[in-house]
């Protein structure tokens, strides 16, 4: 296919991206026509596909509005995918206009847009790094001069722990992450989970995303509360994210449709 000008030459343009099928879902124009096949098999496989991304989104604005009320003016977003509307400093900049966003991904297309939207803006930027590996995310300098870890700061790794796989010790990931903040310091998480699913729907979602470039690692409710260890968990606690805080009581309906879970802790202290 032909090569888009604002695509780097480093970027497999044949093969799908989950961050750019997830672009697709919330009906970005990010996306290749490899992006656009692998999104539609998903969705033929998992027809909530694109309520999943819808969802999640919704979540991640208003957990940014809770946490600019609750005071946090910094925030460190992994896994921020492809910038489409609603993106963290928009949402966290109009609550706080003082508001310091860095976000951080590894896929090349993502962070290649994320700066070209982000020139002139001031308060935010972003890295390419990996989740995978949080000490070069602390270690790298864009993260230190645009984030102060003396003071709170809120980490976001929201859709995208289901692409982190347990031999990739994602609970020891956060805990380096958790090691590096400072009371009052919040952890946001959301991922893909199998409760209620039937066998046969989880393979074929596992089957779909093998043909990308990071297959699926679903987890129970249980799996992902365990992920806070070290933090208080803000009510209701780990959720379907449509019932985390919502607008209306008529979101929160067959909320189990949305196949995320998600919630917000607070390191004491």
């Amino acid at each position: 296919m032909q090569r888009p000008d604002w695509a780097p030459e480093t970027i497999d343009v044949e093969r799908p991206s989950v961050a750019r099928m997830y672009d697709y879902y919330l009906g970005g124009s990010h996306n290749f026509a490899v992006d656009r096949a692998a999104a539609q098999a998903m969705v033929a496989a998992v027809p909530e596909a694109p309520l999943m991304a819808q969802a999640n989104r919704a979540f991640l604005r208003r957990a940014v509005q809770f946490l600019t009320n609750a005071g946090i003016r910094q925030f460190l977003d992994i896994g921020s995918g492809i910038p489409t509307v609603g993106n963290v400093h928009e949402i966290a900049q109009r609550h706080a206009p003082d508001s310091r966003v860095v976000y951080v991904d590894v896929d090349p297309v993502a962070v290649a847009h994320s700066r070209e939207i982000l020139a002139g803006t001031e308060g935010a930027t972003v890295v390419q790094e990996d989740l995978r590996h949080p000490e070069r995310i602390l270690a790298h300098p864009d993260v230190r001069a645009n984030l102060d870890f003396s003071q709170p700061v809120a980490v976001l790794v929201v859709a995208v722990l289901h692409f982190v796989g347990d031999h990739d010790r994602p609970a020891e990931v956060l805990r380096t992450l958790r090691a590096a903040l400072a009371p009052g310091s919040h952890l946001v998480l959301s991922q893909a989970s199998d409760d209620g699913r039937s066998d046969a729907e989880r393979a074929e979602a596992q089957k779909v995303y093998q043909r990308t470039d990071s297959p699926l690692w679903v987890r129970s409710r249980a799996e992902l509360t365990a992920f806070f260890d070290g933090f208080e968990l803000v009510d209701p606690g780990v959720v379907w994210v449509p019932q985390w805080r919502p607008e209306t009581p008529d979101s929160a309906e067959d909320a189990e449709r949305a196949v995320f879970l998600g919630g917000v802790g607070r390191l004491g202290g």
